[in-house]
């Protein structure tokens, strides 16, 4: 069996916009400059349907359809029986055909000249396919068959974890997260090696790694990452020092770092905002209720951010959140929903949502809570994987993430993928240096 990938023809003049078939009819044409061109370029004259989340699909000329297989591949057949000129088209509405894709049954008729013994499928994150029928020799002819640009980007495609606390003291090392979610080995340390610190994204590509503690006192030093996962050497620390900080990413391209303990023990509220050309600032007056324990944030709605959970002193663990503006602004606490707890880690997923997991409530868990698009966190979601505290998350894929490392109580290096959907997925066994209080971002 083959795979048949498909051929088009289209002709664009200054006042023609065509689609031949291999005999050379034209199969649809209009006048350029006119609002119909565009709507055919785009697939506008089509009757879109419903979402389509269906292992199998029967489709109908004249129809578009949303092809989501977050959950399964899709087999679509098409009509018995069909006349020249006959449209459909199928979209990947959920960025996923890479993984489960899509096959085409052309149901006696020929599909762009072969018979419908071959296999015709798709399996391209962001594809679109249009076809048009030409008559009985060539079949269904795709005229559109590649990948949509998603713009605005979903996120970053690689992550890196980095610094920590190993069996074997403080850790400077990293391990790069592939555009797959496949942890690399240990790649040597730059800086100073450190545990309780954050990481996040800045500059739309690149990330971030600061604050923590060096094993004799709290500091503010930073580290940038490149955008090819380079970690750079030493940024004096600008801002209070501490440590148990959280970080996210707002306004698209830039970050900002907030919460943790000082030196007294104090926690605090502080945050410092991070520019997209990675420059920390000066703190800024903290808002809401000041905590450490590693609370943890996420990026969500795709350019806002939330920090979430951590421990209040006397009080113990918290749930409450804040959100972050698109301007950087921290919001007052908003009630908690879900289990109160710390030593817990979130990412981003899904271009627009977040996720919150794990962490301890006293006892060690694993449940997670999803963030919407809109920065409303939902009730627990029961556990998947490992229950382990003091971990760390990022995005990788475009829209998927990870959670990494932690404590079980024994210091560990599994790491748990995040799909598009937000499904927490078991456990995979660890690569690197296990080790915990550790920091992730994505970079692209």
């Amino acid at each position: 069996m083959s795979g048949i990938t498909g051929s088009k023809l289209n002709i664009r003049g200054s006042g023609l916009v065509a689609k031949l078939g291999t005999d050379g009819q034209i199969l649809t044409s209009t006048g350029a400059g006119t609002q119909a061109a565009f709507e055919d370029a785009a697939g506008g004259g089509l009757d879109w349907q419903t979402i389509v989340t269906a292992s199998t699909l029967t489709a109908v000329a004249g129809n578009g359809y949303w092809i989501d297989t977050t959950s399964n591949a899709c087999t679509i057949t098409l009509p018995g029986t069909a006349s020249n000129g006959d449209e459909i088209m199928f979209v990947d509405y959920a960025r996923n055909w890479g993984t489960n894709g899509i096959v085409i049954d052309s149901n006696g008729l020929n599909y762009q000249g072969d018979d419908d013994t071959y296999t015709v499928e798709y399996g391209t994150d962001g594809q679109a396919v249009r076809i048009f029928y030409s008559g009985a020799t060539n079949g269904w002819i795709p005229t559109l068959d590649k990948a949509v640009d998603d713009v605005p980007s979903k996120g970053n495609s690689e992550g890196i974890f980095g610094f920590g606390a190993s069996a074997g003291g403080n850790q400077s090392m990293t391990n790069l997260v592939s555009n797959a979610g496949v942890v690399s080995s240990d790649v040597t340390g730059v800086g100073t090696a450190r545990y309780a610190t954050a990481g996040t994204q800045y500059g739309g590509d690149k990330g971030i790694f600061g604050f923590g503690h060096d094993g004799s006192s709290r500091i503010s030093t930073s580290n940038l990452v490149s955008n090819a996962g380079v970690v750079a050497s030493d940024v004096t620390g600008v801002g209070t020092v501490r440590h148990q900080v959280t970080a996210c990413s707002y306004g698209g391209d830039k970050g900002i770092f907030g919460f943790g303990m000082l030196t007294d023990g104090t926690y605090v509220s502080t945050t410092n905002l991070v520019s997209n050309a990675g420059v920390v600032a000066s703190d800024t007056t903290g808002v809401g209720t000041g905590r450490g324990e590693f609370p943890a944030g996420c990026e969500y709605g795709g350019d806002k951010g939330i920090f979430g959970y951590g421990y209040v002193s006397g009080t113990a663990a918290v749930s409450m959140t804040n959100l972050v503006s698109n301007a950087g602004v921290v919001s007052s606490d908003v009630t908690g929903v879900g289990t109160a707890r710390y030593g817990i880690a979130a990412c981003s997923y899904g271009g627009d949502k977040g996720i919150f997991a794990y962490g301890t409530t006293g006892s060690i868990v694993s449940m997670s809570n999803l963030v919407s698009n809109a920065g409303v966190v939902a009730s627990d979601v029961t556990g998947v994987g490992t229950a382990r505290e003091q971990l760390a998350a990022c995005e990788y894929g475009q829209g998927k993430g990870i959670f990494g490392y932690g404590q079980t109580p024994t210091k560990v290096s599994m790491t748990n993928l995040v799909s598009n959907a937000g499904v927490v997925a078991t456990d995979v066994t660890g690569v690197g240096t296990a080790r915990k209080a550790l920091a992730a971002c994505s970079f692209n």
